[in-house]
């Protein structure tokens, strides 16, 4: 270690500076290696940092996932939105009970048995009133006429030739099979929020039915309204 005076001119390559007899004076050591060292080092790390590869990330099995609505695939997904839709009460005919009408499992979803009459109810009183009837849920009398909720099953008879955009669009637009210019579908169908699902889950649904047992049932198809009907 050498200590050189300020006034000496003399400038070390690193120094810390002390003070002897209240001169201010400079005191060194030798960094010289020690900071070469460090510059190699760093030049070194960099060029590790530039050979490295390059990271590739691989998407996740949940992001890979399509979403079902929290459900493990598309059918259990429609299987799950029949069931909250209310699809049953309608669509599948009834069997009395001690606890009243409740849904035949034999029969779901395969809409109004074609050779069940509708309610014998005074029709023109039941439409003058602007009253709904129905006894079994698959047959309403109203204003409208009698409509009768459709065979929903995988039959030839029900859904088996209906196409998965002919079935979202004939929900989504209230118009019977699903083929532009047909009629539009009656109350209560008519009224059901069905209609605001979206095209994922409409799809979902029709998966779903795809999959239930196929129930041979000729879709009733709706009466005019009395009034209407004398003319």
């Amino acid at each position: 270690m050498a200590i050189y005076p300020l006034n000496r001119g003399v400038t070390p390559f690193c120094s810390d500076i002390i003070f002897i007899n209240n001169k201010t004076s400079i005191m060194t050591k030798s960094y010289s290696p020690f900071i070469a060292g460090l510059a190699f080092a760093a030049i070194y790390c960099a060029g590790c940092s530039d050979n490295k590869p390059a990271e590739t990330t691989t998407p996740s099995a949940a992001a890979e996932k399509p979403m079902y609505g929290g459900y493990e695939n598309q059918v259990k997904w429609g299987e799950h939105l029949v069931a909250i839709g209310g699809c049953n009460d309608c669509h599948t005919p009834k069997k009395m009970t001690a606890m009243g009408p409740a849904d035949d499992s034999t029969l779901m979803l395969s809409g109004h048995p074609e050779k069940l009459p509708a309610p014998d109810v005074d029709r023109k009183a039941t439409e003058g009133k602007g009253l709904v009837v129905t006894s079994d849920f698959t047959a309403w009398i109203g204003p409208w006429g009698i409509s009768y909720s459709a065979n929903l099953t995988p039959d030839s008879t029900g859904t088996a030739a209906w196409t998965e955009s002919q079935f979202v669009y004939a929900l989504r637009n209230m118009i019977s099979k699903g083929l532009p210019g047909s009629r539009p579908l009656m109350p209560p169908m008519s009224m059901m929020p069905v209609k605001n699902m979206t095209d994922d889950e409409l799809k979902a649904i029709y998966a779903y039915l795809r999959t239930i047992k196929p129930i041979k049932n000729h879709s009733v198809q709706p009466t005019p309204p009395a009034a209407a009907q004398k003319k």
